[in-house]
């Protein structure tokens, strides 16, 4: 039996689920939290369970430069090595043939990189890529697409999605069907329906046991974003997961919940943590800011995790302005516990019938603290 997954409620076109793999359950809507070189920045697997997080993820073309994807298998697979026995989603690659545009060669047979970490030269097909994943023992594998930049035209965007159609199938032929485990299919086509849709149907087709909306989240903004995910999402089954790649802010993710999105991951709230931007229910904090230096108050009085449980915002704004690791790292526990809390209480208020309601109430405490999240 392949990566299962079951519909608990629906509330308009916002799911909850629950996803079931060899490695656990995952309830949805989800948010991977991001290890892309087999750890998640700043943070212990003790700390990352800890914020309520059932998966994670890490990424195929990092792994492959280093430690590599056979070292990672001899130490008995990405699971044992990062003390993750959980689910984990591992991404293709597909991404960086696009932010490494300008280190990479593509041919119709796949991608030759030059490492950013020294300049050798690493090629990447979609068969490479997929035994790759199978190496590192993901849960989820990807298959290799090219991420169309945006903007694109209609003509560039048509012949890119047309090179990840064909990169899917041969992904898919080289996939390995294992109880528990499953490979997801990226729709492409920018923000054409006609090519969405040509992309989902071409991917449906091949029988995958999930679904991603892949080239998103890469400059076409908010407005356009939710356009293309209004007709995308009911392009794909109903009874799979989908899988928003790449976003995104507090917003963002209530946002593609509300359109039938299940699954989501971003670097933004680790990043942002490791940069003294907080994620609370009253909006973004940023803690460098001399008004904190005197600040005795919880970061986030709705918050339990350890930073808000322990800490106040005066103690955390020293800690950046003295440049400890310490500030980083509890701000990240933050972070993603802020992440997790939100999607976990959106699955709540689907199931309740009440998740525009709560949306509202979010939104609301954001505007109050003056800044958007």
């Amino acid at each position: 039996m392949s990566l299962g997954f079951t519909l608990a409620g629906q509330d308009k076109n916002a799911r909850a689920g629950v996803m079931t793999t060899a490695h656990g359950q995952v309830p949805t809507p989800t948010f991977m939290a991001v290890g892309t070189a087999g750890t998640v920045k700043a943070m212990t697997a003790d700390a990352v369970r800890a914020t309520g997080a059932k998966i994670v993820l890490g990424n195929t073309y990092h792994l492959m430069l280093r430690p590599t994807a056979a070292r990672v298998a001899g130490f008995g697979g990405l699971h044992r090595l990062m003390d993750w026995p959980g689910p984990i989603l591992t991404d293709s690659g597909g991404f960086q043939i696009m932010s490494l545009a300008k280190l990479r060669k593509m041919t119709e047979e796949g991608v030759t990189f030059r490492s950013h970490l020294d300049g050798s030269a690493h090629f990447l097909s979609p068969e490479g890529s997929t035994e790759i994943q199978f190496l590192l023992d993901a849960t989820i594998s990807m298959v290799l697409d090219e991420c169309t930049k945006f903007p694109a035209t209609h003509e560039e965007a048509a012949i890119s999605m047309r090179l990840s159609t064909r990169w899917a199938r041969r992904s898919r032929a080289a996939f390995t069907p294992r109880a528990g485990y499953g490979q997801f299919g990226i729709v492409q086509g920018g923000v054409y329906e006609d090519l969405r849709a040509e992309s989902a149907a071409a991917l449906i087709a091949q029988g995958f046991e999930g679904y991603a909306i892949g080239g998103l989240a890469v400059g076409e903004g908010q407005a356009m974003m939710n356009a293309v995910l209004d007709y995308s999402a009911p392009m794909l089954p109903q009874d799979k997961p989908r899988y928003l790649m790449g976003v995104g802010t507090p917003d963002d993710l209530l946002g593609a919940v509300a359109r039938g999105v299940d699954m989501f991951d971003c670097v933004m709230p680790t990043r942002a943590g490791r940069t003294a931007r907080a994620f609370t229910s009253a909006g973004i904090l940023n803690l460098r800011n001399a008004r904190f230096i005197d600040d005795g108050g919880t970061l986030d009085a709705q918050c339990g995790c350890l930073c808000c449980a322990r800490h106040v915002r005066g103690y955390l704004h020293h800690l950046f302005r003295a440049e400890e690791i310490l500030g980083p790292m509890l701000l990240t526990i933050h972070n993603l516990t802020y992440y997790q809390s939100l999607m976990s209480q959106a699955r709540v208020a689907i199931l309740a019938g009440g998740y525009e309601d709560y949306c509202a109430q979010v939104r609301a405490g954001w505007v109050s603290g003056g800044q958007k999240a």
